[in-house]
């Protein structure tokens, strides 16, 4: 398993501050630095890129935000952002564990139920569900995030012309005050009368609370909302709308390499460390201060309504926190192989790494930004007689990495990575971490190359299979 250390760097006259190695679970760095010739089987047997999903890392992440509800007493209701990634694996090991499903299509409410959820265990968001998805909602019971006005006149109107009516379970998106221009949500002004209006269609509703979704990653925001929404559940009461749920959405923050790695490399990046020149404006915090837990656990110590914290706040009104994290519940459970196909000399004395695959499996570089973390480089060579590689008495070398097809924006890393070695064709290149909105967030098959696989390992590595919308998994 190939890193740059800080001393190579420094022999070499590279800037340290260019290493920016990934965390890994124990499990996963065993796999990559002790198994041999288990990857490259692999890739010869699936192809690449491979992505590779270990579900049951799942039940790690959800097992340390669990204790910190438990240290405060709050009762949780986790729903697992099925959009974070298409694993038929991860959505089983979630269902399995207890966990609803938030789904924001049909196709997600169709693997949710083929995984096994029941419809009351599943939560549906999105701003414009088709009359077709809220039938097969209301016929799963599943509840459902009512983002308009409109939206909620649609549902009454179904309601009510169905043979054997049924009230439908609902939430009503909340749009707060500091995201004024999203499109997302009921705006303030319009909240009072969404709510006379599931008291006017109280045979069509089964009123359950409030739930509210923004970008970012500051639980300061979340409270904020959390706060404005405390008024909203006092006017329902009013109108003897009991609430039961106030859901925050997602945005728990994840981290992949160290913060003080990540702090240093922010601070002297420049333009000569990418192969374009340019610096991109915006990054996921790739190397936050807190993680899912540590957020969960400001949040609700965080002064809430009143003067209480949002945690006393949900102990005194019996309300459940319900939550919709993807990426946080997905951290570290799955990993994704390149094989490198040419590795090509640049007159300025870099490379670039051509791989079999695009950056349609590694997307970053579409939103104008970058995956800020290294790749690990696995050798195809055997070893010499002195226990390294044939070619790692070669010099080091800075490379950006590019995928196979014919765009010229199809580039998985503009960034310069620094190698202790130089790679060779064969060579696997391996990115952590990526199963959140990383690996299939934007594949298809460009040049008609077939869509990259997707296998699941049991935790002891023992078993492999198949992990696609196949009932792979199950």
């Amino acid at each position: 398993m190939n890193f740059l250390s800080r001393d190579h760097i420094e022999q070499s006259g590279l800037q340290p501050v260019l290493s920016l190695p990934p965390i890994l679970d124990p499990m996963i760095g065993g796999l990559l630095s002790g198994q041999g010739r288990r990857l490259p089987d692999l890739i010869g047997r699936f192809g690449s890129p491979l992505n590779i999903v270990f579900p049951h890392i799942l039940g790690q992440n959800l097992a340390r935000m669990s204790d910190v509800f438990n240290r405060h007493a709050v009762t949780p209701k986790i729903f697992y952002a099925a959009k974070v990634n298409k694993s038929h694996s991860l959505v089983s090991a979630a269902i399995d564990l207890g966990l609803g499903v938030d789904v924001s299509s049909r196709y997600e409410l169709h693997d949710a139920l083929s995984c096994g959820c029941t419809g009351e265990m599943i939560c549906a968001s999105g701003p414009a569900k088709p009359r077709v998805f809220h039938q097969e909602l209301i016929d799963a019971n599943a509840l459902i995030s009512v983002d308009s006005v409109e939206e909620l006149t649609d549902l009454a109107e179904l309601a009510l012309s169905r043979e054997r009516q049924k009230r439908i379970r609902i939430l009503l998106r909340y749009r707060p005050i500091n995201a004024h221009t999203s499109r997302f949500g009921i705006a303030p002004e319009y909240m009072q009368s969404a709510l006379r209006s599931v008291v006017q269609h109280s045979e069509c509703f089964a009123f359950e609370g409030f739930h509210f979704h923004l970008g970012g990653y500051a639980p300061e925001t979340r409270v904020q909302a959390f706060c404005e929404i405390s008024e909203w559940v006092r006017f329902a009461a009013e109108l003897d709308l009991a609430v039961s749920m106030i859901d925050i959405g997602g945005g728990l923050p994840v981290r992949y390499v160290e913060p003080d790695v990540y702090a240093a490399f922010l601070a002297s990046q420049d333009s000569d460390h990418y192969r374009n020149g340019v610096v991109p404006q915006s990054f996921y915090p790739y190397g936050g201060a807190i993680d899912a837990a540590e957020w969960i656990d400001r949040f609700l110590l965080s002064p809430g309504p009143g003067d209480m914290t949002i945690a006393q706040y949900l102990r005194a009104n019996g309300i459940t926190l319900g939550l919709e994290p993807g990426r946080s519940l997905v951290d570290q459970t799955a990993i994704s192989v390149f094989r490198i196909t040419r590795v090509k000399d640049l007159a300025n004395g870099t490379a670039v790494l051509f791989v079999e695959g695009s950056s349609f499996s590694a997307c970053e570089t579409w939103f104008a930004s970058e995956f800020l973390v290294d790749p690990i480089l696995i050798s195809s060579r055997v070893p010499n007689h002195r226990g390294s590689d044939v070619a790692s008495e070669d010099g080091g070398v800075r490379a950006y990495v590019a995928g196979h097809s014919c765009l010229d924006e199809d580039i998985i890393s503009n960034r310069l990575i620094s190698f202790p070695s130089k790679p060779q064709n064969g060579d696997l290149l391996v990115y952590g971490n990526t199963a959140g909105y990383q690996m299939d967030l934007l594949e298809n098959e460009f040049h008609r190359v077939p869509m990259p696989r997707r296998i699941s390992i049991s935790a002891d590595l023992a078993t492999v299979q198949q992990d696609d919308h196949k009932g792979a998994s199950r």
